[in-house]
């Protein structure tokens, strides 16, 4: 395992790290028992960073967490967020009283004394714009209650605006091969030391290359009521392509595991080959995801030729049919 520095802060974070939106809810049947042995073989390999966030099964990836990580709070950095359990779109979600609540609702079901991250989860630009949120994550880290903070962001115009906040530390981005429009944020990001983590890096498993047009998703997976944006921001499902669009182009993208084992570690290969990039954190149900995510660390990189194909094929193939912000 390699360790990446999160921007200016002191953290060093593993590459390859995970998120817990998949062992929380919303992406199918789920079991506790297979998330904490998934959880222990990531930690085992060398990953000492997750991201959760109080909306992630109500609370229950982060008791997981908990569960996991207990006696090891020192060696394993844990970034979480909040706001969407109530109106993003409402002034008070973010009022002192609302976050401060927020954080220590988190901090309790981590059962720790500080949260290494905390991270606002996809705010609308006229809070970002408004600012006070961030005068209350100063008191909090002031406090000691959070180590650093973030925001996890939908859009690049987004992200450049938190940039301009002093204190922000990191930025939490949707950037995958079919959706490269973020890597000018990613390099302005590099460029002022704040770090970037890599979300839904195999665009919601269609770079894994496992589905097919018959593929379906259970009741309670996003993937499946989310498919036009009907529950939040399309491009969190399917990196706003909708599924058809998506098989088909990741059909036509089966040349990139080559010589890398399979679509899953060539897109994360991808990601990593990228020096803007703090880490990639694909989500995971059980140890065998978790070690097929690993692999990536051990395949070659794209030479510049492969990745001038993979760019060309997003710019002409790809970016006109993503929809939702971008």
């Amino acid at each position: 395992m390699q360790y990446r520095g999160l921007g200016s802060s002191e953290l060093k974070v593993s590459e390859i790290s995970f998120g817990t939106w998949a062992i929380g809810g919303a992406w199918g049947n789920v079991n506790d028992k297979e998330s904490l042995l998934a959880l222990e073989a990531a930690m085992d390999k060398g990953v000492n960073f997750f991201d959760t966030a109080d909306v992630y099964g109500d609370g229950h990836s982060e008791r997981l967490l908990a569960q996991a990580t207990k006696g090891r709070e020192d060696e394993i950095h844990i970034a979480t967020k909040f706001c969407r359990a109530g109106d993003i779109h409402d002034p008070a979600t973010y009022s002192e009283a609302s976050v401060r609540a927020y954080c220590e609702a988190s901090l309790k079901r981590l059962a720790r004394e500080r949260i290494d991250l905390y991270q606002i989860h996809c705010p609308p630009m006229s809070i970002l714009k408004d600012g006070s949120v961030f005068g209350v994550l100063d008191k909090l880290q002031q406090e000691g209650k959070i180590r650093h903070y973030g925001v996890s962001v939908e859009s690049v115009e987004e992200g450049m605006f938190c940039l301009e906040q002093s204190n922000v530390r990191a930025l939490q981005v949707i950037y995958n091969i079919f959706r490269q429009k973020p890597l000018e944020l990613l390099n302005e990001a590099n460029r002022r030391g704040v770090g970037i983590l890599v979300r839904l890096p195999l665009a919601s498993g269609l770079l894994t290359g496992k589905f097919t047009a018959a593929s379906t998703f259970e009741a309670d997976d996003h993937r499946r009521f989310n498919e036009n944006g009907e529950s939040f921001n399309v491009g969190e499902t399917f990196a706003g392509l909708g599924f058809a669009k998506g098989v088909e182009l990741a059909d036509r993208l089966r040349w990139i595991a080559e010589g890398r084992g399979n679509m899953t570690r060539a897109s994360l290969r991808w990601l990593l080959d990228h020096e803007a990039v703090t880490c990639v954190i694909p989500g995971f149900r059980n140890v065998r995801q978790v070690e097929d995510n690993l692999a990536a660390l051990e395949v070659p990189s794209f030479t510049e030729a492969e990745r001038q194909r993979l760019h060309k094929f997003y710019q002409e193939e790809v970016h006109p049919f993503i929809r939702g912000s971008y």
